[in-house]
């Protein structure tokens, strides 16, 4: 058995490595190696798109409280006004539209957020923002607003250029069809590293494509974890998975249950719900009587009142805290009489619907806050010096070639039925669940077996079992 070193064009001598013997998944390795490189240079560029934007939408957070500091901020005063005087405040400013929601001042320093729907000129999924100074009641601004988390202007813009690229639904497809290979090729990646001679990994020394290789191959194996993380919670609100995974999670019986915000009627059902304007209405209660009840029932802040719907409906008053601790219990509070209708608390979620929150938030960059933003944006340059690497070692390849030197068709062939009918089986399953993962790789099987056939017929190059390519 020779150990005498071997030379390489890509970097210094290297000791000959004995061959191991083939283990039951070796004929495995060529069919990844395929599709490792063939989803990573077609699936490269979204991901890149998804990483440049994630990166902006991380820094997003900060860059908020620095732009709006105005609106957000007001000097700490002695006493805060009364809520009912803060939304008249805001209404005399803002006539225009209906409140929607209010989200009392939730710390010192704070302003009080009046969200009003219907405002010309403003998106029907977003509102204007009235930002009132919870001591003085003086109007600091309004800003369009968007989603629960509060998202302003900027971050907005930031959060729907890496959602969807200013596309509409038809956008959404790409950060879809990005999120369902981000952990294909990730996995596909760390199999292939892991199955390389422990001599074929070192980057010290290395020069060229391999050193290239080390690169791609170290970073991308200390950075797996968050990728399959940020996948597996980027499709929990796509399009298709996203449905598939809400239809389970009911069936389940895990779905994000909500609290019954169905008035408890009686003598004073068909209040009158002017009183959401500033209090002082002839029947019912107003914003502070339901502010109290909710207090009372230990929903602390930043908490956030929802006003009735229609003459049935009670209001809702219901904790918005992202961050960790999760503060989302709710309360529904009878527009009448001021009792509580209904109670539902967080720590009463089924488990999925709690993993869901928690994922969503982790991956949104709120659950840590800053430590939670810093591991997004970390998480982001990691993929893009994993596409730059990968596209480097493409080139290298090929030797300034424009497409390098084609991987030998027809891996597939050489895995065995007890492998490769299992494979079959859950890229059929993938089809349904994550149709833009299933189908493509579907489609991507497909053609390579075509392909393979016919370069087979042609006596092209092919793969030998056990994965050594040679020539029929």
């Amino acid at each position: 058995m020779s150990l005498a070193p071997s030379t390489s064009k890509d970097g210094p001598p290297h000791p000959t490595v004995p061959a191991a013997s083939p283990s039951r998944w070796a004929p495995l390795r060529p069919l990844v190696l395929r599709l490792h490189f063939y989803a990573g240079v077609l699936v490269a560029p979204f991901l890149l798109v998804a990483a440049v934007t994630g990166l902006l939408y991380a820094c997003s957070f900060q860059a908020e409280k620095l732009v709006y500091a105005h609106e957000l901020t007001v000097p700490v005063g002695s006493t805060e006004l009364p809520i009912s005087k803060q939304v008249a405040a805001a209404r005399k400013a803002h006539p225009e539209g209906t409140v929607s929601a209010i989200r009392p001042s939730p710390e010192a320093g704070a302003t009080t957020r009046v969200l009003l729907s219907g405002v010309r000129g403003v998106g029907a999924d977003h509102t204007l923002a009235v930002f009132v100074d919870p001591y003085t009641g003086t109007v600091r601004g309004a800003l369009e607003q968007y989603g629960s988390t509060g998202a302003l202007p900027l971050r907005t813009w930031i959060d729907e250029l890496h959602r969807d690229l200013h596309l509409g639904d038809t956008g959404r497809l790409y950060s879809e069809f990005a999120a369902s290979w981000l952990w294909v090729v990730s996995g596909g990646g760390l199999v292939l590293w892991f199955s390389r001679r422990r001599a074929l990994r070192r980057v010290r020394g290395a020069s060229g494509r391999r050193r290239t290789l080390g690169l791609h191959g170290t970073l991308g194996v200390w950075a797996a974890a968050g990728f399959v993380f940020l996948s597996a919670t980027g499709l929990t609100w796509s399009t298709y998975a996203g449905a598939h995974i809400d239809e389970l999670r009911t069936s389940l019986g895990q779905a994000t249950p909500s609290v019954s915000a169905v008035a408890s009627g009686g003598e004073h059902a068909g209040h009158d719900t002017a009183s959401t304007t500033g209090g002082g209405a002839e029947h019912g209660v107003g914003l502070d009587e339901v502010l109290a009840a909710a207090r009372a029932q230990g929903l602390d802040n930043p908490v956030e009142i929802v006003p009735p719907a229609d003459a049935n409906s009670a209001y809702v008053v219901r904790q918005v805290q992202r961050g960790w601790p999760e503060k989302q219990d709710a309360v529904a509070v009878d527009a009448g009489t001021g009792e509580v209708a209904d109670v539902l608390r967080f720590d009463d979620y089924p488990l999925l619907a709690k993993l869901t929150r928690w994922g969503i938030d982790l991956h949104t960059g709120i659950l840590f806050g800053l430590v939670n933003q810093l591991a997004l944006a970390l998480l982001a340059l990691a993929l893009v010096l994993l596409i730059v690497w990968g596209y480097r070692m493409w080139w290298q390849r090929g030797r300034g070639s424009a497409f390098g030197r084609p991987i030998p068709r027809g891996a597939w062939a050489q895995v065995p039925p007890y492998l490769l009918v299992p494979a079959m089986a859950v890229i059929a399953v993938l089809g349904y669940f994550v149709s833009l993962l299933g189908i493509p790789l579907a489609a991507f099987l497909a053609v390579d077996i075509a392909l393979g056939e016919l370069a087979h017929r042609r006596g092209q190059r092919t793969y030998r079992a056990g994965g050594r390519p040679g020539v029929n």
